[in-house]
């Protein structure tokens, strides 16, 4: 039995998938800058261009050894390395001591490992204690593992009204050493996972998924508006607690606990370790360093709000903060063996102010999206990297989306005149786009120091794309690639046909159609379904195969595979295959 390696860090039937059918008709294989007014315009401008709940414990796990009300929350394991692993759960000691109440005594809870046989032998174990300074949360860095091995782990209560209770189990695994020559990782991928817009049927179809290793969130967990605000195409699937906008760490807890108590979501944490990162939804929509385009006046000051957002955060989420030099951060990076690094950004802390699509200080070298500090260690670490795959944990999309791409010596003089973006209005001011001599530094840097493999997967737009990254969109593909975009859809958050009322893929064949005709660098993209995304990284390829949900607002309903594209080693180009990655 190993001694306790851990750190308290707290304080800071499913249906099979229509297997390798492509079976939805219309899939193509080959001011305010919120996404929803980017999607609003991608369709509107399109079709221009065209024509001219709570669950009981028992729910949450097939292994739950009871149907006490005090895991309610379930369990989730988070941030694995070769040796170590975050573990996370919550108490409910006694019915009043709800997510955000402040109430309760302190509480001790003993944690263990075991191997995938069962909990006859313990191999490291250990005591923490918790109480509403915390919000009841529990959360242990636990050492001293195994390289590339699975665990069941557990908690129990050891004292109070609740001794006794004893969690579901849950699953979770280590990654192999930095020097191991892994064969084969595959990463759910998923994000944009709106409450109140639908079930979180993409949860449980991905839990389904075979030879998983981690699932990678990459933000928007959660949604902070009030009751209706952002809903689902014909309005409020199921309503937001609290049922105002949340500002008050009380708020982001409440609503982090109602989030965890959907039943597809805890059993997808039981199930398997979870990688993320925040985007805005998390704190306020389009936030940016000093602000956010939904902190209103009124709402007090946006430093509190966003302290309270990322306390909630840390208390809810098993993540395992970055501490350096820069204070603590959730930018940190993944070592998969020889094979893949995995970089998580953080593209919302340090980030300047947006501005309008059509302004020409998107061009203004002193604005940052990164912030400096994170894009010296961005650069670094993708130069210095000894694998294979760099993979790049991006919440939000840095493939230019230009209407249309303009050669920027060429358009000078028109662009000077009218005071636009040098390289072309943007679609979304909100992403990359908006930040392009972020974008072009980051870029140089992967080019100059001839880094190979780099491959973004991002969220944030709620919409699938495959793209591949052009040094000079207008001059593409002559000018050659740097790199390759692969963009999984929301979970539930509206895209194009809930925002226009219209039945799914009804714009299909209209809105990928008009933008990769202004921007042939993109190769797919799909507008309006909701799902999960498979990454299955090899030595000689990086795949990612889109899998969407038949109709969010059922909770049983079906799935199928909407596409899939590869990316050979050493060849920054994505490419349509017809059978997803095994």
């Amino acid at each position: 039995m190993l001694t306790d390696h851990v750190s308290d860090l707290t304080a800071m039937p499913p249906t099979p998938a229509d297997d390798d059918a492509l079976d939805r008709p219309g899939l193509d294989p080959g001011g305010d800058i919120s996404r929803r007014a980017v999607l609003r315009a991608g369709a509107v401008g399109a079709v221009g261009l065209s024509a001219a709940g709570l669950v009981s414990t028992a729910a949450t796990a097939s292994a739950a050894p009871t149907r006490t009300p005090v895991f309610v929350h379930g369990v989730a394991s988070g941030d694995p390395t070769h040796e170590r692993v975050i573990l996370w759960t919550r108490i409910t000691p006694t019915p009043d001591v709800t997510a955000g109440s402040g109430r309760g005594l302190a509480t001790s809870v003993r944690w263990e490992v075991a191997p995938e046989s069962g909990f006859a032998t313990i191999v490291t174990s250990g005591t923490v204690t918790t109480g509403p300074d915390r919000d009841h949360t529990v959360k242990v860095d636990v050492g001293g593992l195994s390289p590339a091995t699975r665990y069941l782990y557990r908690f129990t209560v050891l004292d109070g009204p609740a001794a006794g209770a004893v969690s579901p189990t849950g699953h979770t695994k280590t990654v192999v050493t930095p020097d191991s020559a892994l064969g084969t990782l595959r990463l759910g991928v998923v994000s944009c996972s709106n409450w109140e817009a639908g079930y979180f049927s993409a949860y449980r179809h991905l839990a389904d998924q075979p030879d998983l290793d981690a699932i990678v969130h990459l933000g928007d967990y959660i949604y902070e508006y009030k009751v209706g605000e952002f809903a689902g195409k014909f309005g409020v699937v199921r309503p937001h607690e609290p049922r105002h906008e949340i500002i008050s760490l009380q708020d982001y807890r409440i609503r982090h606990g109602q989030y965890k108590t959907d039943p597809d979501l805890a059993r997808l944490h039981a199930k398997l370790p979870w990688i993320t990162t925040w985007d805005d939804h998390e704190s306020a929509n389009d936030s940016y360093k000093s602000g956010a385009q939904n902190h209103n006046p009124g709402e007090g000051d946006w430093r509190a709000r966003k302290a309270n957002s990322e306390q909630a955060y840390y208390e809810w989420m098993p993540v395992r903060p970055a501490v350096d030099e820069n204070g603590r951060h959730i930018y940190r990076r993944f070592r998969f063996g020889t094979l893949a690094e995995l970089s998580m950004l953080d593209l919302r802390t340090y980030r300047d102010r947006q501005v309008g699509a059509t302004s020409a200080t998107i061009d203004d070298p002193r604005r940052s999206i990164t912030g400096a500090g994170q894009m010296k260690w961005l650069e670094t670490g993708l130069a210095t990297s000894p694998t294979r795959w760099q993979i790049v944990g991006n919440p939000v999309m840095i493939t230019p989306v230009l209407i249309p791409p303009l050669e920027p010596t060429m358009a000078r003089g028109l662009t000077e005149l009218l005071g636009l973006p040098a390289g072309g209005v943007t679609f979304n001011a909100d992403a990359w786009d908006g930040y392009t001599m972020d974008r072009k530094r980051l870029l140089d840097t992967i080019r100059t120091q001839k880094i190979d493999n780099v491959v973004f997967i991002t969220g944030d737009i709620h919409t699938s794309w495959a793209a591949d990254v052009p040094v000079d969109p207008a001059n593409y593909p002559a000018a050659g690639t740097v790199a390759t975009e692969l963009v999984g859809t929301s979970v539930t958050s509206k895209n194009i046909d809930d925002f226009i009322r219209v039945p799914e893929h009804s714009v299909t064949g209209v809105v990928p159609a008009a933008i990769r005709a202004a921007n042939n660098h993109v190769k797919f993209m799909d507008p309006d379904a909701h799902g999960y995304s498979v990454l299955t990284v090899t030595p000689a390829a990086t795949q990612m195969d889109w899998y969407f949900v038949r109709e969010k607002t059922d909770p049983r309903t079906g799935q199928y595979r909407g596409a899939s594209f590869r990316v050979p080693d050493g060849v920054p180009r994505v490419q349509p295959v017809n059978r997803a990655a095994r």
